[in-house]
């Protein structure tokens, strides 16, 4: 505990000295660094910011030091985020590379992917997109139907992959494929890495009800992808997948804890927007609504820590197959309560006479929809924890 202690003096010292006063604001979307071949800093601040962090080793300070990461603990890296958090630093650089691939490829890649692909990565060269979800396979993934057919030395890939985060802007995108079209589901799954700029491959925008377009539609036409971007064993991919999925899993329960946008919290606009008798929200079924919601992310909060301490600890714990559905509901809960807190100051969608706070949180409540199915649907994750946590017995196919 000392030496902790000792560690997070030295991390607090080290972030006063270094994170620089812009760095510690509140960070917008077109402020956020994402890395890539076309990647621009916005600012010389967020520059020396993000060089400052990746000598340091801290970008992803728990990864292994002769890839470009810290080398440090589990616990240490809990206390660097803390000491980032305390000051308000911003990310220095965010990616899908980080928050999922990374891991994966830690786990399951052979030693020139590791070298080439997670240096890459934390030296913000390379963005990358997730291709698992496709038009007909989406909840039911292991139906995907993109196929990789091997032609001696490369394989060729057709298909599509649906929702790929800002595909249009990515370098390199990882994909499920068909490698085997006469096993079962799973059994016939490879996972490929493959790069953007490889000829025959497009995007198309795909506008959501938030009114944002994020989200793309890539197209594979008789793309050559090299043999050694295959990851982990021929048709073994769904281990793969599996294991990424975790970390998505994970990333999507923490939704909203780096948003550009201003959190709003649901007790503090209860003060800006209800009435109040002796002291207590007038309305009896908002004030039941608001204390409900603040016990659940009371619970949610103290599941983290324990999931914390279990892994550090070394314990197998089933905590993180439940808290991305705990945690997405939640944001689906505490958007729905937002609104009703607001009334008709929250029913802005653009335009004069709404401050940005409400506009952005009537858009948050649309896109907390989507939380809900992106990384497996919420009636997918009941399933797995069905299955995984409590060990309920299985339907069998007759």
């Amino acid at each position: 505990m000392e030496d902790l202690d000792q560690f997070r003096s030295e991390v607090r010292e080290w972030l006063e000295a270094n994170c620089p006063e812009s760095q510690r604001q509140p960070i917008t979307a077109a402020e956020q660094f994402w890395g890539g071949r076309r990647a621009k800093f916005p600012s010389e601040d967020a520059r020396l910011w993000y060089e400052r962090m990746r000598d340091k080793g801290w970008i992803v300070p728990e990864w292994p030091a002769e890839y470009g990461g810290g080398g440090l603990s589990d616990q240490q890296g809990k206390i660097i985020k803390d000491e980032m958090k305390r000051i308000n630093a911003r990310t220095p650089v965010y990616g899908i590379g980080i928050w999922m691939l990374g891991p994966a490829i830690l786990e399951y890649g052979n030693e020139q992917q590791k070298q080439q692909h997670i240096r890459a990565i934390i030296n913000a060269e390379t963005r990358w997109a997730q291709g698992y979800s496709e038009p007909g396979a989406g909840s039911d993934l292991a139906s995907l139907q993109c196929k990789a057919e091997d032609m001696g030395d490369h394989f060729l890939v057709n298909g599509s992959k649906i929702w790929t985060t800002n595909a249009d802007k990515c370098d390199w995108i990882f994909c499920l494929v068909r490698t085997d079209p006469e096993a079962k589901k799973q059994e016939g799954i490879s996972f490929l890495l493959i790069d953007m700029d490889t000829p025959g491959i497009s995007t198309t925008p795909i506008e959501l009800i938030s009114g944002e377009s994020e989200f793309c539609q890539t197209f594979f036409d008789n793309v050559k992808v090299p043999k050694e971007n295959l990851v982990g064993e021929l048709n073994k991919g769904w281990s793969v997948a599996k294991a990424l999925l975790v970390h998505e899993r994970k990333l999507m329960a923490e939704m909203g804890s780096d948003s550009p946008r201003k959190i709003v919290v649901p007790n503090e606009a209860a003060h800006k927007y209800l009435e109040f008798e002796d002291g207590r929200i007038a309305d009896a079924q908002l004030r039941s609504d608001l204390a409900d919601y603040n016990m659940q992310m009371h619970a949610i909060a103290l599941t983290h820590f324990r999931t914390f301490e279990e892994k550090t600890s070394g314990v197998r714990s089933a905590a993180p197959l439940v808290m991305k559905y705990l945690g997405t509901e939640a944001e689906k809960v505490k958007s729905e309560l937002l609104l009703a807190i607001m009334g008709s100051r929250g029913l802005g969608w653009e335009g004069e006479g709404f401050e940005q706070d409400e506009l952005d949180t009537l858009r948050l409540w649309a896109m907390s929809k989507a939380f809900t199915i992106a990384g497996g649907s919420s009636e997918i994750q009941l399933n797995v924890i069905a299955k995984s946590v409590l060990e309920l017995p299985q339907n069998k196919e007759k």
